[in-house]
């Protein structure tokens, strides 16, 4: 049947887009969580009122996203909430770790010069807290409440820039960025409690310094690429 033509009750059947759509917000909805398997075909056939071939399209679109997989003689399972972060998922697998760490001198420098625009008090105060339970961690040598604590902060720089596209983006490479830091953090002599980019972004944006903001992230960046194998 064409997309312009109806069933005999004069009811057009949903196209692979609309349950793209469907199925978008179910994985959305927590309906089914990430690393569950979604139900089997012939449910959602029936659910959604569609053809095995409708269905199927609509499944392989989001399975070329990320947010879906199909493993066959299994099942297909959830992978990402969205398709942002089902991209930052396979560029997790895709991708250097040196590659990664670039694109974050483009989100992060320019998180900072926003957020250092926007950000009030109550910002700052919440950021500096995150950088002394991320200072407490190190110093005690839990390095995963180290690593929880500084993503939060560099996403609650993210969220400060009143952006809400670049918050998201930011957001959906958690994964990523996150495990860069976890292969640095393992190296004897990483100083993970560096103040450029952290304490001294705190203070740029508290200054409402853009540039000054910039400078330190960069510097911040620039060591953790040193950092990298190869590099």
């Amino acid at each position: 049947m064409s997309p312009g033509e109806r069933g005999p009750s004069g009811v057009r059947p949903p196209l692979a887009g609309e349950v793209v759509s469907r199925l978008r917000d179910a994985v959305a909805s927590g309906r089914w969580a990430v690393g569950t398997r979604i139900p089997p075909e012939p449910q959602l056939v029936t659910e959604f009122g569609v053809s095995r071939g409708t269905l199927r399209e609509a499944v392989k679109a989001l399975a070329h996203t990320g947010m879906l997989e199909v493993l066959r003689g299994d099942g297909t399972y959830v992978r990402a909430t969205s398709e942002i972060r089902g991209t930052a998922r396979r560029a997790y697998h895709e991708h250097a770790d040196e590659d990664v760490l670039q694109v974050r001198f483009a989100l992060d420098t320019q998180a900072a010069r926003l957020a250092a625009r926007t950000a009030d008090a109550g910002v700052v105060a919440g950021l500096r807290a995150l950088l002394a339970r991320r200072r407490q961690a190190w110093t005690a040598g839990d390095f995963d409440a180290w690593a929880s604590a500084d993503w939060a902060f560099h996403l609650k720089v993210a969220e400060a820039s009143g952006n809400p596209l670049l918050h998201e983006l930011y957001d959906s490479f958690g994964d990523v960025f996150h495990g860069t830091k976890m292969a640095q953090r393992l190296d004897k002599g990483f100083n993970g409690c560096l103040a450029a980019g952290h304490e001294d972004l705190a203070d740029a944006i508290e200054a409402g310094d853009g540039e000054a903001a910039v400078r330190t992230v960069i510097e911040n960046l620039d060591y953790c690429m040193r950092w990298m194998p190869g590099v």
